[in-house]
Parts: C-alpha cells; sequence; structure tokens
C-alpha cells in the first residue's frame, strides 16, 4: 500500500483549467479498467495498474489531478450475476457445499465492487493531492487479488462467479456520493467496507465450524488487507474535513443523512477499528 505522506490540509485549490488526460496517465488508466465488463479482465487490469504504480516512483502513470472525465454512473459489468433487492438474496448458511459456496460467492461480489469503487475514486475525483490517486490505485488491486482468490475457489468447487442471485447495495451508495470526495470516503470506507470489519470473524467462525478451511484462510487475507484499505479511508477522511472545515464527528452525522446512510451497528471488531484509524470517541458515540 502507498506510504506517500498526505500533504498538510489546505485551501481547496480545484484546477482552473481541467484537460484531457495525457498519455499513459493513471487516471486515465483506471477509467479504462472501471469500463471492463469481463470481470477477470477488470481485476486484470486494476493488478497492472498497481503494479505500475508500486514500480513506477520515478514516473510511471503518474496521476494528473486537472485531467477531466466525462461523467459515468456505471462501471462495465458482466451478465451475471443477476442483481437483485438485498431481502431477495437468500440466506447463505454453511451447512452445505452450496449454501458455502453462495457465501463466498456473495464475498466475491463485495470485491468485484470494490475494485469499481477504488478505481472510481482514482478518476472521478480532481484536483486532489497525488497521493490519493496512487493510494486508491493500490486498493484497486488489493481488491483484484481478493476477487481471484474467491473466483479460483468457486471454480475449485465447481462454480463461477455469476452463478449466484447479488444486490447492489454497494454500488447504490458510490452513485450517491459520486459528487463530493468527503461524502465517499465518510459513507464508503468509513462505513460500508468497515462492516466487513466487524462481520467477517463470526462468517469466519462459520466456515470453520463447517471444517472450510479453505474459505476461512481467504477471508483472513482479506480481512488484514481491508484493515489497511479503511485506514486510508480513516486518512482521507481526517484530510478532507480539515481542509473543508468540517467537524470530523458532528459532520459525519451531517452526511450520513444527506446521503440516506445509517451510523454503524455494533457489536464493532474493536480491535480492527481502532487498527483502521477508527477513535475511541467514534465508537464511543455509535455503541
Amino acid at each position: 500500500m502507498n506510504e506517500l505522506p498526505i500533504p498538510p490540509a489546505g485551501p481547496a485549490g480545484a484546477c482552473d483549467a481541467p484537460r484531457s488526460a495525457p498519455a499513459g496517465e493513471l487516471r486515465a488508466a483506471a477509467r479504462a479498467a472501471w469500463a471492463i465488463a469481463e470481470p477477470r479482465a477488470k481485476a486484470a487490469a486494476a493488478s497492472a495498474i498497481g503494479e505500475a504504480v508500486a514500480a513506477g516512483a520515478a514516473g510511471a502513470l503518474r496521476p494528473d489531478p486537472c485531467a477531466a472525465f466525462d461523467d459515468a454512473t456505471r462501471p462495465g459489468r458482466p451478465g451475471a450475476p443477476r442483481l437483485v433487492h438485498p431481502r431477495d438474496v437468500p440466506q447463505r448458511g454453511v451447512g452445505s457445499d452450496e449454501g458455502r459456496a453462495a457465501l463466498l460467492h456473495a464475498i466475491a461480489h463485495i470485491e468485484f465492487n470494490a475494485i469499481d469503487l477504488a478505481l472510481d475514486a482514482v478518476w472521478r475525483f480532481g484536483g486532489l493531492p497525488e497521493a490519493w490517486y496512487l493510494d486508491w490505485a493500490g486498493v484497486a488491486a488489493e481488491e483484484a487479488l481478493h476477487f481471484g482468490l474467491l473466483a479460483d475457489e468457486l471454480r475449485r468447487r465447481g462454480h463461477a462467479y455469476g452463478d449466484f442471485d447479488a444486490h447492489d447495495g454497494l454500488w447504490a451508495m458510490a452513485l450517491r456520493t459520486r459528487g463530493d470526495a468527503l461524502a465517499r470516503v465518510a459513507l464508503v470506507p468509513r462505513l460500508m467496507e468497515a462492516r466487513g470489519l466487524d462481520v467477517t470473524p463470526q462468517i469466519q467462525a462459520r466456515l470453520a465450524s463447517a471444517g472450510d478451511e479453505a474459505g476461512r484462510a481467504i477471508l483472513q487475507r482479506i480481512l488484514d488487507d481491508e484493515v489497511g484499505h479503511v485506514a486510508i479511508g480513516n486518512r482521507w477522511y481526517a484530510w478532507l474535513c480539515a481542509r473543508e472545515g468540517v467537524d470530523p464527528l458532528g459532520g459525519w452525522d451531517a452526511l450520513a443523512s444527506r446521503h440516506g446512510a445509517s451510523s454503524p451497528r455494533p457489536p464493532f471488531n474493536r480491535d480492527a477499528r481502532l487498527r483502521a484509524g477508527f477513535t475511541e470517541a467514534e465508537l464511543a458515540r455509535w455503541a
């Protein structure tokens, strides 16, 4: 993950003259990967961007904060899975092979969406420090790794991504926050993705009780990385709050209300949340 220091928060500093992205520009590459529909190809493109960024401190795929892109509301998506209302996604028990496969498929769908969310953060929001774009490019690559691990495991079990119905809750919040970087980090990594820190140990315990060590181990890798992803969201939330003069505690409530989001629900994985940068004050007010 990118470890460049975030610059001190100053004035908004929007670009005076948005421009077309030059050749070999990071945000344009992220937009192109975001538009790919085939899941493995999207994941491969996100991984390639992350590898180029990790190896290219001297200049490969440098981001242009002033590059301008046409608005778009839907990334490339395959024809399956079928997207249904969350209440219409069946409960996924772990007592059968089919139930465990459905559970892993649901998590693969989250990780596929997470690739798009990270790529979207790279191309959509202009006028931000270079570290913003490098951070989210790195996140996209790790989400692609997670998707690949789950897709490979599904194939080993005789299934494929797309075999089970899924819902579009993560992307619905991305749409609501597409005009505001502060709202995006407040309500996607700090709310929806942080929820994964809370529920993943419970899912791991269910898989372990069913003797599914392969699934449990994949979720451990995802959990370890997601602490870092949520931490990036927390760091940029603090930076953007400072830049915009927003109180991080009260401002979160206002953003949640504006975009139709509920507060985090306990019980919390306190250790993981604290390592990801949440404060004791935040956890106490949500308890």
